[in-house]
């Protein structure tokens, strides 16, 4: 049955988000559900697998030679962050899990610093055990290595470089694995790294991320949707000083955040993350935005990561070509290419209890509206309050 053998087994930005807030947020609170977009039926028994493998999280820790890597890959991260994170333990109790005849219901909550580990694997389990429950066969492993190789032969053409982004809805652990060795093992410089940190210590290669969504949307509910965007950023930058400089832009629509990323953050931060949207017309926006503020946009990246295969890659980098750096996450495409329907799953914040405030929705407004989480009617305020029209 489907486990984690390392807690480093989850995407990088946890952990630099987890540093983040046990530095700033430390009694902050959070709750977050799962999303079940592609309406997939779970099989009966579902749920007690699911909790037989979050009770064995509880077991992880990290371990001496874990710890160095982080200390020696990330020194922008303060050694006491590695001390709580050495001594810090998944406590299943935060997570409740129901099911209703084919429906999957999970829930979290508890302090932020704690709770923000859990979504990514939880996700990856929920995909690795669908698979298993249902008995769907992949393909062997020698074709799994084989896309990838197909893969990036294309890529290497196109001269461009690729990052694997692909944990949280990966086919399993076996598959994953077997990707990263495939592209690290792979001759050219085009694989770059993985947002998988223990993927990233095994195979000797560079854990990839700074923050995800729920680090604005946490800032909405403790100081508004107006100021979330530009007091995430700051936040951000008071923490790490100039490292992990990718600011991601969709949390409320990339032009509301355009609107608030002023002139000392755009020259602050390396450059921005596309998650929704039409791309091109992402990558207009930015060159503009950097142009209009007197910055040459060829000294800015954008990390695009949105739903991405070789398709949408050519024709991302032939239009930004010239004009600003690019950069690739891809998620997937490489870790669920295995020859059966991928899942469309999200596991997201849903309220967040800042200090002495109270339990507040929190939304999420992406460049693509099938792609917002959170009730018709904070949707609608929050749209109100931001000028927002669809």
């Amino acid at each position: 049955m489907a486990t984690l053998s390392s807690i480093l087994d989850n995407d990088f930005y946890k952990f630099t988000m987890q540093f983040a807030v046990s530095k700033l947020f430390p009694k902050a609170q959070a709750k977050y559900e799962f999303i079940n977009r592609g309406k997939h039926a779970f099989p009966a028994g579902f749920d007690k697998r699911l909790k037989e493998a979050i009770n064995e999280m509880a077991q992880l820790k990290l371990s001496k030679a874990e710890k160095q890597f982080l200390h020696d890959k990330c020194p922008y991260i303060d050694p006491t962050y590695l001390d709580f994170l050495q001594g810090y333990r998944y406590d299943p109790e935060e997570v409740k899990i129901e099911q209703h005849g084919d429906e999957l219901s999970v829930a979290i909550e508890g302090y932020w610093y704690r709770t923000i580990l859990w979504e990514v694997p939880i996700m990856s389990l929920i995909c690795e055990l669908y698979y298993e429950a249902n008995q769907l066969q992949r393909v062997s492993n020698e074709d799994v290595c084989q896309i990838v190789q197909d893969k990036m032969i294309k890529y290497d053409k196109l001269g461009v470089t690729i990052a694997d982004f692909g944990t949280r809805r990966r086919h399993s652990y076996e598959v994953h694995d077997l990707v990263i060795r495939t592209l690290k093992q792979h001759p050219s410089r085009t694989f770059i790294g993985t947002s998988n940190v223990h993927l990233a210590m095994k195979y000797e290669t560079t854990p990839i991320g700074t923050h995800a969504h729920e680090w604005f949307m946490f800032h909405a509910a403790k100081y508004g949707y107006k100021m979330a965007n530009l007091l995430g950023l700051e936040h951000w930058s008071d923490v790490y000083r100039g490292d992990l400089g990718i600011a991601l832009s969709d949390t409320y629509t990339t032009k509301v955040f355009f609107t608030q990323f002023d002139k000392k953050l755009t020259k602050l931060f390396d450059g921005v993350r596309h998650d929704s949207g039409d791309p091109i017309q992402f990558a207009q926006m930015t060159i503009d935005h950097y142009s209009q503020k007197g910055i040459d946009p060829r000294s800015k990246t954008i990390i695009f990561s949105d739903g991405l295969d070789y398709e949408k890659v050519a024709k991302i980098a032939g239009f930004c070509e010239g004009k600003i750096g690019y950069s690739f996450g891809i998620g997937t495409d490489f870790t669920n290419d295995v020859g059966l329907p991928r899942m469309n799953i999200v596991l997201k914040m849903v309220e967040a209890k800042p200090e002495d405030g109270e339990w507040t929705e929190v939304i999420k407004l992406s460049d693509e509206p099938n792609k917002h989480t959170g009730t018709t009617k904070e949707i609608a305020m929050a749209k109100q309050v931001l000028k927002i029209k669809e």
